[in-house]
């Protein structure tokens, strides 16, 4: 049976695409070219940047679908807020609730002492110092405290109360009808809100970073690139853009890409100069040999420091020493 013998699932070993089904958990792929955003293009709609906006990280963005991802986010915080104010209120009332149930108990069991039917308190009624000829024979003066009376009733409310949790539980241990549900676990507690809730901090962050980070409409900077077009004479500038121009460096006329050279000896990511008051961008050795020792922009001559100087982020060409080469997905252990 020679033909059934050249089947893909009759080897004597696995291939390796038999071998990468296998693998389970959290799952690495190895990008190539293709799959690489260019350094002019917008991290959301991954088309050419137009009206390009940049975040402080130095993350490119179309201004219109930055302002859009922006309201979009400021409207699920706003409804995220009201669910988390549904759930304190929904807590503090459940909370209210068994309180009110332990007041309850605490009154009838009085009521049941008052009648004689209650359980014999393990408590005596005479302190330890007082000896039973004293107690039986000295007359004392009833002096009513209220604070301790408070305290009393809170303490009586406070116990009351975790025994009706322990009696719950008791219950959902021993019956246990939908055990997968929270709600109908052994250590459900309902007493109280959450105290996760109080540390949540909802803000807008930013879409093409990894982790986010914070992001606001203030603290974004327009960027101007510097165009070469192939139609027009060499050399020639131009400041709007076309199907034929390229952005360029306004100082060596080098035509940006995603192969320069990196931009920082420590970051391997930024590869050019985005400088935040003008928004012209510069490539690196520019950057380094022009705009860092004057203080300056080569093109405007507007005044800059070191944190006017941002740098434009990149995914990578393709290699393994050219940026962003591999991808990895998060998956749990036996669940696909």
């Amino acid at each position: 049976m020679t033909k059934h013998s050249k089947n893909n699932t009759a080897s004597s070993i696995f291939s390796y695409a038999e071998y990468k089904k296998l693998d389970y958990g959290t799952k690495r792929q190895r990008l190539g070219n293709e799959s690489m955003r260019r350094f002019d293009s917008c991290a959301l709609c991954l088309n050419s940047a137009r009206e390009p906006l940049s975040c402080n990280e130095g993350h490119l963005f179309c201004k219109e679908c930055v302002y859009t991802d922006l309201l979009t986010q400021k409207k699920d915080i706003k409804r995220q807020k009201e669910k988390l104010e549904k759930m304190k209120k929904e807590a503090e009332e459940e909370k209210e609730r068994a309180r009110q149930a332990a007041r309850e108990r605490v009154i009838l069991e009085f009521e049941k002492g008052q009648l004689g039917l209650a359980a014999v308190s393990t408590t005596g009624t005479t302190s330890a110092g007082e000896s039973k000829e004293d107690g039986r024979g000295t007359k004392r003066k009833f002096a009513f405290d209220s604070s301790k009376v408070e305290n009393l009733a809170q303490e009586a409310e406070e116990a009351a109360l975790q025994q009706i949790e322990r009696e719950q539980a008791a219950a959902l241990r021993n019956k246990l009808p939908d055990f997968w549900l929270p709600s109908l676990t052994p250590t459900y507690s309902s007493v109280g809100p959450p105290q996760t809730i109080k540390d949540v901090k909802l803000q807008t962050t930013c879409r093409g970073g990894n982790p986010a980070h914070s992001i606001a409409l203030k603290n974004l900077v327009p960027v101007k690139f510097i165009f070469y077009s192939k139609t027009k004479s060499a050399g020639s500038e131009i400041s709007g853009k076309n199907d034929e121009s390229q952005p360029m460096c306004p100082s060596c006329k080098k035509i940006l890409s995603n192969s320069m050279l990196m931009f920082r000896k420590y970051n391997r990511i930024g590869i050019y100069g985005l400088m935040k008051p003008c928004g012209h961008v510069v490539c690196k050795t520019c950057t380094e040999s022009l705009v860092q020792p004057s203080h300056q922009c080569i093109v405007c001559d507007v005044k800059l420091s070191e944190k006017d100087v941002i740098e434009l982020k990149r995914e990578g060409t393709g290699f393994a020493g050219g940026g962003l080469a591999e991808s990895s997905k998060t998956g749990v252990a036996f669940q696909g």
